[in-house]
């Protein structure tokens, strides 16, 4: 009896979770091919362009209304034309790698979605500095105590 109880269960378990999987959002749906994009190890002044793309999911128009960077070093550029249901559009992210150092930034997606109208993504990595730049010349500091050399 157990068994069978636990069957049906079962079954019935099974026949909920498929039809959640197959429901189709009714208005505008948007979805990304990545939530991250990952540079690595990039060297200061290399490519610091990607791309999301974006999906329409749902059954109307996604208008995708700003996409703004998290500062001044993170410039993304988005499509201001809808995205009609079952279309993709993309998204494209510069990053200013003169600058040297850890990458962990942010853009924020505006749009109509209904599913997240406010939708955030990340880029990442590291920059590194330009091994044939001559570096800066140390500023020698007098220890405390020692005697300062006045002219």
């Amino acid at each position: 009896m157990k068994k069978a109880i636990l069957s049906i269960a079962f079954v019935f378990g099974a026949a909920v979770a498929m039809l959640a999987q197959t429901e189709v959002v009714t208005g505008p749906a948007i979805a990304l091919d990545k939530e991250v994009h990952d540079y690595g190890t990039i060297q200061q002044g290399g490519d610091g362009a990607c791309e999301f793309i974006v999906s329409n999911t749902g059954t109307e128009p996604l208008i995708i209304a700003k996409c703004k960077g998290s500062c001044g070093c993170t410039v993304p550029k988005c499509d201001k034309n809808p995205v009609l249901p079952g279309e993709t559009s993309a998204i494209s992210v510069k990053y200013d790698t003169k600058r040297v150092g850890p990458i962990n930034k942010s853009v924020t997606i505006t749009s109509n979605a209904v599913n997240e109208p406010t939708k955030v993504i990340r880029i990442k990595g590291k920059v590194e500095g330009d091994p044939s730049a001559t570096p800066a010349t140390p500023v020698k500091v007098p220890s405390e105590g020692a005697p300062v050399n006045k002219q």
